[in-house]
């Protein structure tokens, strides 16, 4: 295991946002929270240093993993932990990515994650990946977004990705908006107003069309052969 270490920040009550990065690397978030009888860990990062041990400094609750997608920075620390749970049209994207029999649960859209005190709604949202999920908790007002709604890139370059159904996901999530306020993303800054979503569909319509004039991406990105498409505070790595 590599000496990477974990930056954690307290976003409500009950709630961490834990932080992985690394020289060289891009840096990407997972979320722990805790509700009274257990704990929903959103994502795993790479998993490149002790991530369960972090998780155990902030709970001693059983804790349920949840994967907002299969892409390989949000689901190599899936070994560190028991069975992921994610929608299974990322199933084949999940193996494919992890090279190795770790066990995965199927969530449907409109299951209902229970921790006790936090209830999560299942909110299928395909484009990103196929599989792509948000996570609603409607009392207190939040959506984890994962890769799909936030203002890091937005990565639609590769196999899996559809801008045609990404914006169409991010319609569903805007007829929703009067359920949530705030946007917990996978990368990028850890709460972002819901009116972020304007701002992406209006991106990736505007990407579709031709409208946008694209730019040279980051040199780490540099050999997918896609350019970044900046609209307002969103940017997408598009081909």
């Amino acid at each position: 295991m590599d000496d990477i270490t974990y930056d954690v920040k307290q976003l409500d009550e009950s709630c961490w946002q834990i932080t992985e990065g690394a020289a060289g690397t891009i840096n990407v978030c997972c979320f722990l929270v805790v509700g009274k009888e257990k704990a929903m860990l959103v994502d795993s990062c790479f998993g490149r240093g002790d991530l369960r041990g972090t998780v155990e400094k902030l709970t001693s609750l059983p804790v349920t993993l949840v994967n907002t997608h299969a892409d390989g920075d949000h689901v190599l620390g899936n070994k560190l932990f028991g069975p992921a749970h994610m929608h299974p049209s990322d199933f084949d994207r999940y193996y494919d990515t992890v090279k190795y029999a770790a066990p995965v649960v199927s969530l449907w859209e409109g299951d209902v994650i229970d921790l006790g005190g936090r209830r999560f709604e299942v909110v299928l949202i395909p484009g990103h990946t196929p599989g792509s999920i948000a996570l609603l908790d409607e009392e207190n007002r939040v959506i984890f977004g994962g890769d799909s709604v936030q203002n890091g890139l937005v990565f639609m370059t590769g196999p899996g990705r559809n801008i045609a159904g990404y914006i169409d996901s991010l319609g569903k999530l805007i007829g929703m908006r009067s359920r949530f306020d705030k946007v917990f993303g996978g990368h990028g800054d850890a709460i972002v107003d819901s009116a972020i979503l304007d701002e992406l569909i209006a991106c990736a319509e505007k990407v579709r069309s031709g409208e946008l004039k694209g730019e040279a991406p980051p040199a780490a990105f540099a050999e997918l052969g896609a350019e970044v498409y900046s609209f307002g505070k969103v940017k997408l790595l598009y081909s």
